[in-house]
């Protein structure tokens, strides 16, 4: 399946999934798509292993969280995020290291103050690795993080030639 990519969200500077300055960070891109879900595209290393050549569990779970989390931000300007209230995980296959991947996630439930959603992480073969399903808290970022006004060029788009317009998943 084809997904028209409709948007590219922000990076920040330090965070460990979606920083671009981290060091250590994952650095990871999301896509909006023309499918109400959203795309997240990574390659961790040897810095994000657990056992040699798979990703560390506990990493997979913060990028399906981050990536759920995110999908309230979809088709808006508005700088509302999802602070995590309940997360939970189901590993299927070994998640390998030196690898593009990808996290596909979902809203499946909204109303004024919550939101829950769903994802995946994919493995090249199409084959679901992990699943992932989290409830969250609506809030604005100056409620979860004070300085962001102090420090708005901690948020941006990273726009690069390599950003797709098109993402192919099963």
């Amino acid at each position: 399946m084809k997904y028209r990519v409709t948007a590219k969200q922000e990076n920040s500077k330090m965070c460990f999934i979606c920083g671009l300055k981290n060091r250590f960070g994952l650095k990871v891109s999301f896509y909006e798509t023309d499918k109400k879900e959203l795309i997240a595209l990574f390659e961790a290393g040897q810095l994000h292993q657990g056992y040699p050549g798979r990703l560390h569990g506990g990493i997979a779970a913060a990028i399906l969280d981050e990536a759920i989390g995110r999908n309230i931000n979809m088709g808006t300007k508005q700088q509302l995020w999802g602070v995590t209230l309940e997360f939970s995980i189901k590993y299927k296959k070994p998640i390998p290291i030196n690898t593009r991947l990808k996290a596909i996630t979902r809203l499946t439930k909204q109303d004024r103050r919550f939101f829950e959603g769903s994802g995946e992480i994919l493995l090249p073969d199409g084959n679901i690795a992990a699943a992932g399903k989290g409830r969250y808290l609506k809030l604005p970022i100056e409620k979860i993080a004070s300085q962001f006004t102090a420090a708005p060029d901690d948020w941006m788009i990273s726009r690069s030639k390599e950003d797709p317009e098109e993402i192919e998943a099963p």
